[in-house]
């Protein structure tokens, strides 16, 4: 440690969850990198300057500062295969994992922290953890790895996601205890209740979603956007249609005409679309348009068959997929996603950009960038500062400790 700071590199950084985490407890991130360009513009203009954009294959360890304690990382966990049991760092299927073993065998930090979806537990059955940890420990660090849920350390989210602990100065990995639970074990664990979404989110129930931001009760409010509303509209067909009955019918007039789906791609000036009109299998096909439709009816010269339930079109309302959960208000919220948010309890609207960030307990003056789906995404994967505060503490006393003895 320089100065009165332990110094962090933070590899996939993302819009900066866990480095805003360690910030709020006295560390610096002096080096941070993320390839996901919207994400590193909310995290410049949040956190700091010191993020790079870019590849990180493609970037020399001399090119990324030494004087490092910690490093970070959310490592993807594609890639990863046990077929070969002595798969090594070399192996290139794994390397953007590979990214984070090259840093920490040539800044040799102090500590480390990875972060991770659940499923890498189960993942040839629990085959792939162990060969991470293993690893881990070649490069003479103790190694770690815990499940921890998010809402167990007030965080208004049961979001549960798997933390690995290493260090290189044989001590025991600290991992935070749990604060928060259920009534009924309050009493038992001397827990505080957990974080709810009307706890936090509640007062913006009934503030209507816009894109400028506002000032609600002296707190100025930003990135409450939500445009997919209940009462939005859409064009979608008029008439029930299945997909596999028009992918039948056009393969049978395409052999009617000996055409090639490539002749057929071509006569269009497309690079593949016109295939997915003759395929069905893996959820790959797609119905025409009703321009596309009336064009292959003059090449294929099919009858009528099918021309209005394809070409007629009405204005619809919305309506949410069962799939998308509704939040409680009395309760945690489910997972926030990257692929998408939840209904609101209100069930007039999915949860906005803000509310997301408020579940993951991001500060309300932290500003998210991008378009409306890359902000949804950025949110979806972050860890909770909460919970990456929560864990800075315990390595910031471990740290301490150690270099008082």
């Amino acid at each position: 440690m320089k100065g009165n700071k332990y110094k962090i590199i933070s590899l996939f950084s993302g819009c900066g969850g866990l480095d805003l985490g360690f910030i709020k407890e006295g560390f610096e991130v002096i080096w941070a990198n993320d390839f996901f360009k919207e994400a590193v513009e909310t995290y410049q203009k949040n956190i700091g300057s010191h993020i790079v954009y870019g590849d990180i294959t493609k970037i020399p360890s001399n090119d990324i500062p030494s004087e490092c304690d910690i490093l970070l990382g959310g490592f993807p966990c594609q890639g990863f295969s046990v077929a070969n049991t002595k798969r090594s760092m070399e192996d290139k299927r794994n390397f953007l994992y590979k990214e984070l073993l090259r840093l920490l065998r040539d800044k040799q930090p102090k500590f480390f922290v990875a972060e991770n979806v659940k499923g890498l537990l189960s993942m040839q059955k629990g085959q792939v953890i162990e060969m991470i940890v293993k690893d881990f420990k070649s490069l003479g660090y103790y190694v770690d790895y815990k499940l921890l849920k998010a809402s167990d350390y007030g965080v208004p989210q049961h979001r549960e996601r798997v933390i690995i602990i290493g260090n290189r100065l044989g001590l025991k990995n600290p991992f935070p205890k749990k604060t928060h639970g259920l009534c009924n074990d309050l009493l038992n664990e001397n827990l505080k209740p957990y974080v709810c979404v009307k706890d936090v989110v509640g007062h913006l129930a009934d503030v209507r979603t816009r894109d400028a931001s506002f000032m609600l009760d002296g707190v100025m409010i930003h990135n409450h956007i939500a445009r997919t509303n209940v009462h939005d509209k859409f064009w979608g067909r008029k008439h029930s249609i299945d997909q596999h009955e028009i992918c039948d019918y056009l393969k049978f007039w395409r052999s009617q005409n000996t055409y090639s789906t490539k002749q057929i791609d071509e006569h269009f000036g497309y690079a593949h679309t016109a295939g997915h009109w003759f395929r069905k299998d893996n959820n790959s096909g797609s119905i025409p348009k009703a321009q596309d439709w009336w064009e292959l009816k003059r090449l294929l010269r099919f009858d009528d068959t099918y021309d209005k339930a394809v070409t007629e079109f009405e204005l619809k309302e919305i309506k949410f997929e069962q799939s998308l959960r509704i939040n409680n208000w009395e309760l945690p919220s489910d997972t926030i996603t990257a692929t998408g948010p939840e209904i609101h309890p209100n069930k007039q609207r999915r949860m906005s950009v803000r509310e997301c960030a408020i579940i993951q307990t991001f500060p309300n003056d932290f500003i998210f960038y991008g378009s409306l789906g890359n902000m949804y995404k950025q949110i979806g994967n972050a860890v909770p500062v909460l919970l990456a505060q929560k864990i800075a503490k315990e390595i910031f006393k471990e740290l301490k400790n150690h270099d008082k003895s």
